[in-house]
């Protein structure tokens, strides 16, 4: 299968799997002070919910950990070709001003574990959850809140299809 599914054990991140792991770090200090400390806030709040992958050999390392909530995409605010996009294999009598998506609001690979292809592993990961027959919402989309920088942009160009569904 893969490194994550392998040798990693995937669980929800909440305190008590923060207070027995060492400290998460991806290498941007913001991430590593979400998922530390506000991770659980969020998830008591429910503005989303996180998850972690842990290594089977040695629970208290993170490999990565992502934050999901749910969201939706607003054709009407999108340019005419988007839009077009964006509605082409949904019968005309179905389509709505918005669909449902699920937004990736946080993700971070373990610094110690960076450029093995983790990254593209957890977006499969996350890509197929969103897709089999137990999807108990409806999600057509998985929409990125992401830093307006190279590598995060690079990286989520190369994993991330506009429609889930293709």
């Amino acid at each position: 299968m893969g490194f994550l599914l392998d040798k990693c054990s995937f669980s929800p991140l909440d305190e008590t799997v923060i207070a027995g792991c060492r400290p998460f770090s991806c290498g941007n200090a913001d991430l590593d002070e979400f998922f530390q400390h506000d991770a659980p806030l969020y998830n008591k709040q429910m503005l989303g919910k996180s998850y972690c992958f842990r290594l089977d050999e040695e629970p208290s390392v993170i490999v990565c950990a992502f934050t999901l909530s749910n969201d939706s995409i607003r054709v009407d605010m999108l340019p005419n070709s988007r839009e077009k996009k964006v509605q082409r294999n949904i019968p005309h009598s179905k389509q709505m001003r918005r669909y449902p998506g699920v937004l990736i609001g946080r993700l971070g690979i373990n610094a110690d574990f960076a450029r093995r292809g983790i990254g593209s592993e957890l977006m499969e990961f996350i890509k197929s959850w969103f897709i089999d027959a137990g999807n108990k919402t409806g999600c057509r989309f998985l929409i990125v809140d992401a830093y307006n920088e190279d590598i995060p942009l690079g990286y989520y160009l190369k994993n991330i299809l506009l429609n889930v569904t293709n």
